[in-house]
């Protein structure tokens, strides 16, 4: 049967770049990998068919050769093409790695068939709680947490003073065996040395072989301006160290933000209140009022109301990542209503009262009056 042309195959026009090439070979390869579609020979057949124009196209001679005389203008040898003589094995084990992930030791944070594998520390959480006014500025915050530390007995290699480690003999101090699965090679890890291509004979005692031990340390971090709560600050690299010296995790801060007495925070506003007497409220006045770093003045028009809300801009909560932009303070008015009277000041009020031709009840309330009339009604 006649071969299918090249870029057919892959899919791409004959004025495809390298890297569109390699792309769309990618893509086919993982769509009839054979482990994709076990127990058919068409997907198969397409995957060793993306195999080969791959290995053409992907080498500047032979696809010159190929885009001048064709099929007959590449020289595979007399057997053809073979994945023996598969050269873009980097190519081929990205597709596989792709695929399977993590099963055989390749993908993260590990090496893969290469000596011992290098994993890297686990993350640690921790929870701390500020004011606002910390929030506000930011803060220098000490954490105090345990952790893994490498062991300073055996400086992290597991085994007891004085001696090392020996290289694993079933993979050689690879961490990975290689074997054959039909048509490729793959590697798995070690079930000797779990990969890390070394055995230890003789552990330390201190940390039992595991080359680490729980350590109680304080860690200095700096929290940033703007922060509320159910933010979370990353500290990178200072979780625990991975096993064998390896580079250590990172370290997440879960903010809490403490309720203030004075300012009321809405995301990056702030709303405050201030009480107004009387006089004020009806005269008009200059009030100083209270924000996180100072002190602003606002004019209030005569006769305002309570619950009337002024806007300072700028005077808010700085935005995280941010400073230079902040929220505002919106301040609400209380207009205050005295319990304590002094009797030239109920004659002032009186005398209002009257001006605006409004009855007052001389000191006599509303359960006084109830009682009264009672006692009127059975006296008649």
């Amino acid at each position: 049967m006649a071969k299918r042309d090249y870029y057919e195959i892959l899919g791409v026009a004959k004025s495809a770049s390298a890297d569109e090439i390699k792309k769309a070979y990618r893509r086919v390869a993982k769509q009839y990998h054979p482990d994709r579609n076990p127990g058919n020979p068409e997907a198969e057949a397409k995957f060793k068919e993306a195999c080969e124009a791959y290995e053409v196209l992907s080498e500047p001679d032979k696809r010159a050769r190929y885009d001048q005389y064709g099929h007959e203008g590449v020289n595979f040898g007399r057997g053809g093409f073979s994945y023996e003589n598969f050269t873009h094995a980097g190519d081929f084990e990205d597709i596989f790695s792709s695929i399977f992930g993590n099963i055989f030791g390749g993908g993260g944070a590990q090496t893969r068939g290469r000596g011992p594998q290098v994993e890297r520390g686990r993350d640690l959480k921790v929870n701390l709680s500020i004011t606002l006014e910390e929030a506000f500025a930011g803060k220098e915050a000490e954490i105090a947490l345990t952790r893994l530390e490498s062991c300073e007995a055996c400086h992290g290699s597991g085994a007891s003073p004085g001696s090392k480690p020996k290289t694993c003999p079933r993979c050689k101090g690879s961490g990975a065996i290689r074997f054959q699965q039909g048509f490729f090679s793959m590697n798995t890890v070690c079930d000797v040395c779990q990969g890390q291509g070394e055995i230890i004979e003789n552990p330390c005692t201190t940390c039992s072989g595991r080359g680490r031990v729980n350590k109680r340390t304080r860690v200095k971090v700096r929290i940033p301006a703007g922060v509320d709560t159910d933010n979370r600050v990353r500290v990178s690299g200072e979780g625990e160290v991975g096993p064998h010296n390896g580079p250590r995790g990172d370290l997440y801060i879960d903010i809490t933000v403490k309720e203030h007495d004075v300012f009321e925070r809405q995301g990056e506003d702030l709303v405050t209140q201030v009480n107004l007497s009387y006089a004020q409220a009806a005269l008009g006045d200059e009030i100083e009022v209270p924000t996180l770093d100072s002190t602003e003045k606002i004019t209030v028009a005569p006769g305002t109301q309570s619950h009337t809300l002024f806007r300072l801009t700028g005077k808010g909560m700085p935005r995280v990542n941010d400073n230079r932009r902040r929220g505002d303070l919106y301040v609400r008015t209380i207009v205050e209503t005295p319990t304590h009277l002094t009797e030239r000041e109920k004659e002032l009020l009186r005398e209002l009262a009257a001006i605006n031709s409004e009855k007052i009840s001389e000191g006599k309330g509303f359960f006084s009056r109830i009682k009264q009339e009672i006692k009127n009604a059975f006296a008649d």
